[in-house]
Protein backbone atom coordinates (compact mmCIF):
# COMPACT_ATOMS: atom_id res chain seq x y z
CA UNK A 1 0.00 0.00 0.00
CA UNK A 2 2.85 2.30 -1.06
CA UNK A 3 2.16 6.11 -0.81
CA UNK A 4 2.18 7.01 -4.85
CA UNK A 5 0.09 3.86 -5.76
CA UNK A 6 -3.16 4.24 -4.60
CA UNK A 7 -5.94 6.55 -5.97
CA UNK A 8 -6.68 7.56 -1.74
CA UNK A 9 -4.02 10.29 -2.29
CA UNK A 10 -5.11 11.88 -5.11
CA UNK A 11 -8.86 11.80 -4.12
CA UNK A 12 -7.38 13.53 -0.51
CA UNK A 13 -5.44 15.95 -2.32
CA UNK A 14 -8.21 17.02 -4.75
CA UNK A 15 -10.56 17.10 -1.60
CA UNK A 16 -8.36 19.26 0.13
CA UNK A 17 -7.74 21.55 -2.90
CA UNK A 18 -11.03 21.72 -3.15
CA UNK A 19 -12.25 22.53 0.54
CA UNK A 20 -9.04 25.61 0.18
CA UNK A 21 -10.36 26.92 -2.53
CA UNK A 22 -14.25 27.36 -1.51
CA UNK A 23 -12.84 28.76 1.78
CA UNK A 24 -10.78 31.62 -0.18
CA UNK A 25 -13.54 32.26 -3.09
CA UNK A 26 -16.65 32.17 -0.23
CA UNK A 27 -14.46 34.68 2.09
CA UNK A 28 -14.14 37.06 -0.99
CA UNK A 29 -17.62 36.80 -1.39
CA UNK A 30 -18.87 37.40 2.12
CA UNK A 31 -16.80 41.10 2.25
CA UNK A 32 -19.28 42.49 -0.20
CA UNK A 33 -22.19 40.31 1.68
CA UNK A 34 -24.97 41.88 2.81
CA UNK A 35 -27.39 40.51 6.23
CA UNK A 36 -29.36 39.13 3.45
CA UNK A 37 -26.70 36.99 1.37
CA UNK A 38 -25.11 33.61 2.20
CA UNK A 39 -22.76 33.46 5.21
CA UNK A 40 -20.40 30.82 5.73
CA UNK A 41 -18.62 28.86 9.09
CA UNK A 42 -15.25 26.76 8.10
CA UNK A 43 -13.62 24.81 11.01
CA UNK A 44 -10.50 22.92 11.82
CA UNK A 45 -10.66 20.48 14.18
CA UNK A 46 -8.58 17.11 15.64
CA UNK A 47 -10.12 14.06 15.89
CA UNK A 48 -8.38 11.04 17.87
CA UNK A 49 -10.52 8.33 17.07
CA UNK A 50 -10.50 4.83 18.08
CA UNK A 51 -11.07 2.70 15.05
CA UNK A 52 -12.42 -0.90 14.96
CA UNK A 53 -13.68 -3.09 12.66
CA UNK A 54 -13.09 -6.31 10.74
CA UNK A 55 -11.15 -6.98 7.32
CA UNK A 56 -10.55 -10.39 5.82
CA UNK A 57 -7.00 -9.96 3.87
CA UNK A 58 -6.13 -12.81 0.69
CA UNK A 59 -3.44 -14.76 1.58
CA UNK A 60 -2.58 -16.29 -1.80
CA UNK A 61 -1.60 -19.23 0.55
CA UNK A 62 -5.43 -20.77 0.18
CA UNK A 63 -6.55 -19.50 3.53
CA UNK A 64 -7.78 -15.97 4.30
CA UNK A 65 -6.88 -13.96 6.94
CA UNK A 66 -8.29 -11.66 9.24
CA UNK A 67 -7.94 -8.92 11.93
CA UNK A 68 -10.08 -6.68 14.01
CA UNK A 69 -8.28 -3.16 13.36
CA UNK A 70 -8.67 -1.95 17.35
CA UNK A 71 -5.86 -5.40 18.03
CA UNK A 72 -3.42 -3.31 16.19
CA UNK A 73 -3.67 0.10 15.43
CA UNK A 74 -2.15 2.43 17.96
CA UNK A 75 -0.86 5.31 16.43
CA UNK A 76 -1.93 8.42 14.05
CA UNK A 77 0.86 9.09 11.49
CA UNK A 78 -0.97 12.15 9.52
CA UNK A 79 -4.58 13.57 9.72
CA UNK A 80 -6.24 16.63 7.70
CA UNK A 81 -9.90 17.46 8.94
CA UNK A 82 -11.92 20.24 8.03
CA UNK A 83 -15.38 21.31 7.37
CA UNK A 84 -17.04 23.94 5.03
CA UNK A 85 -20.76 25.35 5.30
CA UNK A 86 -23.07 28.17 3.51
CA UNK A 87 -26.54 29.49 4.61
CA UNK A 88 -28.88 31.77 3.23
CA UNK A 89 -32.13 32.27 4.96
CA UNK A 90 -33.28 29.03 5.56
CA UNK A 91 -31.18 26.55 2.69
CA UNK A 92 -27.37 25.41 3.41
CA UNK A 93 -25.04 23.71 2.04
CA UNK A 94 -22.14 21.79 3.93
CA UNK A 95 -19.34 19.71 3.16
CA UNK A 96 -16.72 17.45 5.40
CA UNK A 97 -13.44 15.98 4.94
CA UNK A 98 -11.55 14.13 7.20
CA UNK A 99 -8.39 12.25 6.42
CA UNK A 100 -6.68 9.33 8.56
CA UNK A 101 -3.46 7.28 7.85
CA UNK A 102 -2.81 5.13 11.35
CA UNK A 103 -0.81 2.28 11.80
CA UNK A 104 0.69 -0.29 14.55
CA UNK A 105 2.59 -3.43 15.05
CA UNK A 106 1.74 -6.32 17.88
CA UNK A 107 4.55 -8.63 18.75
CA UNK A 108 3.11 -12.31 19.64
CA UNK A 109 -0.40 -11.92 19.02
CA UNK A 110 -3.21 -14.01 18.96
CA UNK A 111 -5.21 -12.28 17.29
CA UNK A 112 -5.47 -13.19 13.80
CA UNK A 113 -7.63 -15.94 12.17
CA UNK A 114 -7.63 -17.93 8.91
CA UNK A 115 -10.15 -18.86 7.42
CA UNK A 116 -12.11 -17.85 10.27
CA UNK A 117 -10.30 -20.30 12.78
CA UNK A 118 -8.31 -19.27 15.86
CA UNK A 119 -4.70 -19.70 16.07
CA UNK A 120 -3.49 -22.58 17.91
CA UNK A 121 -2.63 -22.61 21.37
CA UNK A 122 1.09 -22.77 20.18
CA UNK A 123 0.89 -19.79 17.50
CA UNK A 124 1.18 -16.63 17.76
CA UNK A 125 2.05 -13.73 15.25
CA UNK A 126 3.99 -10.78 14.91
CA UNK A 127 1.51 -8.64 12.57
CA UNK A 128 1.25 -4.73 11.55
CA UNK A 129 -1.75 -3.18 10.11
CA UNK A 130 -1.27 0.15 8.19
CA UNK A 131 -5.35 2.04 7.23
CA UNK A 132 -5.13 4.98 5.40
CA UNK A 133 -9.08 6.52 4.85
CA UNK A 134 -11.19 9.07 3.78
CA UNK A 135 -14.60 10.20 4.63
CA UNK A 136 -15.73 12.96 2.29
CA UNK A 137 -19.74 14.23 3.12
CA UNK A 138 -21.25 16.71 0.43
CA UNK A 139 -25.54 17.80 1.68
CA UNK A 140 -27.77 20.43 0.88
CA UNK A 141 -30.10 21.20 4.22
CA UNK A 142 -32.99 23.21 4.87
CA UNK A 143 -33.47 25.08 8.24
CA UNK A 144 -36.78 23.93 9.78
CA UNK A 145 -36.65 25.70 13.24
CA UNK A 146 -34.94 29.21 13.61
CA UNK A 147 -35.13 30.60 16.76
CA UNK A 148 -32.81 32.30 19.66
CA UNK A 149 -32.73 29.25 21.65
CA UNK A 150 -32.34 26.65 18.89
CA UNK A 151 -31.90 25.60 15.42
CA UNK A 152 -32.95 22.38 14.00
CA UNK A 153 -32.13 21.59 9.99
CA UNK A 154 -32.90 18.62 7.99
CA UNK A 155 -30.32 17.42 4.97
CA UNK A 156 -29.90 15.03 2.42
CA UNK A 157 -26.68 14.28 0.44
CA UNK A 158 -23.83 11.49 -0.22
CA UNK A 159 -20.77 10.15 1.54
CA UNK A 160 -17.40 8.74 0.49
CA UNK A 161 -15.96 6.63 2.57
CA UNK A 162 -11.96 5.39 0.81
CA UNK A 163 -10.55 2.73 2.66
CA UNK A 164 -6.92 1.12 1.97
CA UNK A 165 -5.87 -1.84 4.08
CA UNK A 166 -2.29 -3.00 4.65
CA UNK A 167 -1.51 -6.31 6.69
CA UNK A 168 1.97 -7.99 7.57
CA UNK A 169 2.30 -10.89 8.85
CA UNK A 170 4.95 -13.36 10.62
CA UNK A 171 3.64 -16.31 12.42
CA UNK A 172 6.09 -18.20 14.84
CA UNK A 173 5.46 -22.05 13.53
CA UNK A 174 4.15 -23.61 11.14
CA UNK A 175 0.18 -22.85 10.81
CA UNK A 176 -2.59 -24.31 8.20
CA UNK A 177 -0.91 -23.32 4.77
CA UNK A 178 1.34 -20.90 6.15
CA UNK A 179 4.62 -23.23 6.33
CA UNK A 180 8.46 -22.34 5.82
CA UNK A 181 8.74 -19.15 3.94
CA UNK A 182 5.27 -18.57 3.48
CA UNK A 183 5.00 -18.33 7.43
CA UNK A 184 5.87 -14.34 6.35
CA UNK A 185 4.08 -12.43 4.22
CA UNK A 186 1.73 -9.71 3.49
CA UNK A 187 -1.53 -8.62 1.53
CA UNK A 188 -3.25 -4.95 0.83
CA UNK A 189 -6.90 -4.65 0.14
CA UNK A 190 -9.12 -1.26 -0.73
CA UNK A 191 -12.86 -0.09 -0.60
CA UNK A 192 -14.29 2.97 -1.97
CA UNK A 193 -17.42 3.04 -0.69
CA UNK A 194 -20.65 5.84 -1.94
CA UNK A 195 -23.98 6.49 0.02
CA UNK A 196 -26.44 8.77 0.27
CA UNK A 197 -27.48 10.05 3.75
CA UNK A 198 -30.45 11.68 5.26
CA UNK A 199 -30.52 13.15 8.70
CA UNK A 200 -30.74 16.30 11.04
CA UNK A 201 -28.20 18.71 13.21
CA UNK A 202 -28.35 21.64 15.05
CA UNK A 203 -27.80 22.92 18.36
CA UNK A 204 -29.35 24.42 21.87
CA UNK A 205 -28.27 27.73 23.47
CA UNK A 206 -28.05 28.07 27.13
CA UNK A 207 -26.64 30.65 29.95
CA UNK A 208 -27.28 34.27 30.77
CA UNK A 209 -26.00 35.71 27.15
CA UNK A 210 -26.43 32.28 25.36
CA UNK A 211 -23.03 31.94 24.76
CA UNK A 212 -22.78 28.18 25.41
CA UNK A 213 -24.58 25.63 23.30
CA UNK A 214 -24.77 22.02 22.37
CA UNK A 215 -24.12 20.72 19.17
CA UNK A 216 -25.86 17.27 17.87
CA UNK A 217 -25.77 15.91 14.47
CA UNK A 218 -27.04 12.41 13.34
CA UNK A 219 -27.05 11.07 10.02
CA UNK A 220 -28.15 7.58 8.26
CA UNK A 221 -27.90 5.85 4.77
CA UNK A 222 -26.82 3.17 2.38
CA UNK A 223 -26.27 2.38 -1.09
CA UNK A 224 -22.70 0.61 -1.60
CA UNK A 225 -22.66 0.02 2.34
CA UNK A 226 -25.75 -2.11 4.06
CA UNK A 227 -25.96 0.57 6.49
CA UNK A 228 -23.85 3.57 7.81
CA UNK A 229 -25.07 5.52 10.56
CA UNK A 230 -22.87 8.89 12.62
CA UNK A 231 -23.93 10.90 15.21
CA UNK A 232 -21.59 14.16 16.74
CA UNK A 233 -23.10 15.63 20.15
CA UNK A 234 -20.74 17.68 22.78
CA UNK A 235 -20.57 20.83 23.84
CA UNK A 236 -19.43 24.88 22.57
CA UNK A 237 -18.87 28.37 23.49
CA UNK A 238 -19.74 31.04 20.97
CA UNK A 239 -17.43 34.18 20.18
CA UNK A 240 -18.35 37.15 18.27
CA UNK A 241 -15.35 35.75 15.41
CA UNK A 242 -16.63 32.10 15.71
CA UNK A 243 -16.65 29.50 18.25
CA UNK A 244 -14.81 26.41 19.65
CA UNK A 245 -16.33 23.38 20.24
CA UNK A 246 -15.52 19.47 22.38
CA UNK A 247 -17.86 17.22 20.61
CA UNK A 248 -17.64 12.97 20.90
CA UNK A 249 -17.90 11.66 17.48
CA UNK A 250 -18.81 7.81 16.14
CA UNK A 251 -19.37 6.30 12.63
CA UNK A 252 -20.16 3.31 11.79
CA UNK A 253 -19.76 1.31 8.71
CA UNK A 254 -21.52 -2.81 8.08
CA UNK A 255 -20.61 -3.28 3.94
CA UNK A 256 -21.37 -5.52 1.44
CA UNK A 257 -18.16 -6.75 0.16
CA UNK A 258 -17.40 -9.83 2.02
CA UNK A 259 -13.72 -8.21 2.29
CA UNK A 260 -14.57 -5.42 4.31
CA UNK A 261 -17.13 -6.66 7.30
CA UNK A 262 -17.11 -3.51 8.98
CA UNK A 263 -15.46 -0.28 10.34
CA UNK A 264 -15.79 2.36 12.47
CA UNK A 265 -14.17 5.67 13.88
CA UNK A 266 -15.36 6.65 17.61
CA UNK A 267 -13.51 9.28 19.69
CA UNK A 268 -13.20 13.49 20.90
CA UNK A 269 -13.34 16.20 18.44
CA UNK A 270 -11.83 19.58 19.43
CA UNK A 271 -12.87 22.36 16.86
CA UNK A 272 -12.34 25.95 16.16
CA UNK A 273 -14.84 27.37 13.92
CA UNK A 274 -14.44 30.66 12.19
CA UNK A 275 -17.99 32.69 10.93
CA UNK A 276 -18.54 35.40 8.04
Amino acid sequence: MERNSGSTWVVTARAATVFGVAVLLSGGAAAQAGPDDWQFRAMIYGYLPTIGGSTTFPSGAGSDISVDAAKIISHLKFTFMGSLEAQKDRWGVFTDILYLDVGGSKSGTRDLTIGGVALPASVSANASLDLKGLVWRLAGSYRALATPEANFDVFAGARLLSVKERLGWEFSADVGPFVGAGRTGSSSVKLDNWDGIVGAKGRVTFGERRDWFVPYYVDVGTGDSKLTWQGIAGIGYAYSWGEVTATWRYLDYKFKNATFESVNFNGPVVGVAFHW
